[in-house]
């Protein structure tokens, strides 16, 4: 019998089934699936070589609010021209059509039946002048020429700039650079923050995993300061550019957003001059003995990262100086498994534990309180908001009775 060693010619064992793994090279936001009517256009290729698209976010206004420019609506009230600030773009077309068929057939709303009493369908008349068939939506295509300054198209160069958060990201891309697109559950946290400006007024806020910084955009509209972090020299650049995009809207409430490195896995801030996006020591001052208001969007996808932004929530906490509320937003995503062979929802599930052991955690000086956010506040952002998107709130408390002696944050067991 000989006995032959394995070498680079011998051919690699086959795995067994419960080996065998799914790998996908892209991953695409339903936010861009679902908006169809939206001008997704490429302006340029980012420093990874991926092509950035420039997307356009309408803010639904009305002139009755406290807002400067008005407060929003719900999606499902259809706008009228004396509740809308002129040009304010909030009428929609499909909110016209349907307008227009309840106020029409008001006659004869009874349905007609024929002799043997079937439904009798009448026919729509066809139009004299389009004798070629049935009325249709004009499809108009779009051609791109270097005059065109921001390329959002018509409806947004007649509207007020203040109708539309303009941002800057990329779509399809690798699990690992997911941050660089735009999120249901970031324009949920927006939708939020409009909703309860009062929280927000003249607050510092930080948000961790900013990505491409819509959330904070909207926050800086009516927050003093915010500081929007991530990790990523080239997402932190195109997070930069999108503040610098939509700075008329944050400089109407005198509100600012600043775009800082924050890695979770790491224990200090960055304060290396050369780097870019480093704190500085005046930034790492006012963060600690001013912030009120922590935020997260999107960011538990993946279970280590989950872990890393818990262990970094409970650090930040325990070296703020005032108490303040975690506000997370989270989309509840149900995935098909083999492991389980059935329908499951593992990061979904590994956050909720984590918020779990968060409240439980316990070290004399701070506790932790959690609570679900009914999410039937208006609609204040154009998108779908689905009922698998949720919002929970973390109180963050300072525990009456003696401060222990050491100075540092509880470990949090993940």
């Amino acid at each position: 019998m000989i006995n032959v060693e394995p070498g680079p010619w011998s051919p690699a064992p086959a795995p067994t089934m419960d080996e065998i793994t799914f790998k996908s090279d892209t991953v695409l936001s339903d936010v861009h699936l679902y908006t169809p009517n939206q001008r997704h256009l490429m302006v340029r290729l980012n420093g990874m070589g991926q092509p950035v698209f420039l997307s356009q976010f309408k803010l639904l206004w009305n002139r009755d609010s406290g807002v400067k420019g008005g407060d929003v609506r719900t999606e499902e009230t259809p706008p009228t021209d004396a509740g809308s600030p002129p040009g304010s773009g909030c009428h929609r077309e499909d909110v016209s059509l349907q307008a227009k068929a309840d106020t029409s057939g008001q006659e004869g709303l009874e349905a007609q039946l024929d002799e043997d009493g079937d439904l009798d369908v009448v026919r729509r008349p066809r139009a004299a002048s389009d004798p070629s068939g049935p009325l249709r939506d004009k499809v108009h295509p779009m051609i791109l020429t270097q005059e065109e300054d921001n390329g959002l198209g018509d409806e947004a160069r007649e509207s007020s700039p203040h109708d539309f958060i303009k941002i800057e990201h990329t779509m399809a891309t690798p699990l690992e650079d997911v941050g660089k697109q735009v999120w249901r559950g970031a324009l949920l946290l927006a939708d939020y923050v409009l909703f309860q400006r009062d929280l927000f007024q003249g607050r510092t806020v930080l948000e961790l995993g900013g990505g491409t910084g819509l959330a904070s955009i909207v926050a800086a509209t009516v927050a003093r300061t915010v500081y929007c972090t991530d990790v990523g020299a080239d997402l932190l650049a195109m997070c930069q550019r999108n503040v610098a995009l939509n700075s008329h809207l944050t400089a109407a409430g005198g509100g600012v957003v600043k775009v800082k490195e924050l890695d979770w896995l790491k224990d200090d801030l960055c304060t290396d001059p050369e780097v870019p996006f480093s704190w500085s020591e005046e930034d790492i001052s006012d963060l600690y003995g001013h912030t009120t208001i922590l935020l997260a969007a999107e960011v538990f996808y993946d279970d280590d990262l989950t872990d890393a932004l818990f262990k970094t929530l409970s650090r930040l906490a325990h070296k703020l100086k005032n108490a303040c509320t975690a506000i997370l937003s989270v989309e509840k995503r149900l995935n098909f498994t083999l492991r389980h062979l059935d329908v499951t929802c593992e990061a979904y599930d590994h956050f909720r534990s984590c918020l779990r052991q968060l409240e439980r955690l316990a070290d004399g000086r701070l506790r932790f309180v959690v609570e679900p956010v009914d999410a039937s506040f208006p609609q204040l952002l154009v998108y779908e908001r689905i009922q698998q998107l949720e919002l929970w709130k973390v109180f963050v408390e300072p525990v009456m009775g003696p401060v222990p002696s050491a100075g540092t944050a509880p470990r949090l067991l993940l």
